[in-house]
């Protein structure tokens, strides 16, 4: 009877994985967005929570900043003697370890846009050493 009863447990499982049944698992969909190229190998890569900004540490103790497009915006040279870096979850600062030295490194970061105001109107002299932008179209 225990042999009887084994053989219908078979038969049932190999029916359930003819008939296709699946069991349930995440899947992922990859799509190339940017290749960013660096002068030297990469060592670590950290991105603003919102996405804005893509950090690249180097070998050589640079740090490339990348828009959302993959343009490079700034470098930075932090030290060679560095081996790692993260962002705080507000992407308000970015902390750099270095394991020879025993250091942790703590940068605040704040974020600019410059705006070309070449065809704006203006009021004053235009070689001004500050210039006011005043959106009056935004609520």
């Amino acid at each position: 009877m225990k042999f009887k009863c084994l053989g219908w447990v078979f038969l049932f499982m190999g029916f359930m994985f003819s008939a296709g049944v699946s069991t349930p698992f995440a899947g992922v969909n990859m799509d190339l967005q940017h290749n960013l190229t660096v002068d030297n190998p990469p060592l670590d890569v950290v991105a603003t929570p919102d996405g804005k900004f893509i950090f690249v540490l180097t070998e050589a103790g640079d740090i490339s900043v990348f828009d959302r497009r993959g343009v490079l915006q700034n470098k930075v040279h932090v030290g060679d003697e560095v081996d790692q870096m993260k962002m705080d979850p507000k992407g308000k600062r970015l902390f750099i370890t270095s394991r020879s030295k025993k250091a942790v490194q703590v940068f605040a970061l704040d974020f600019f846009v410059e705006i070309d105001t070449a065809d704006s109107p203006t009021k004053g002299p235009r070689n001004a050493p500050v210039v006011l932008a005043v959106f009056s179209d935004f609520q």
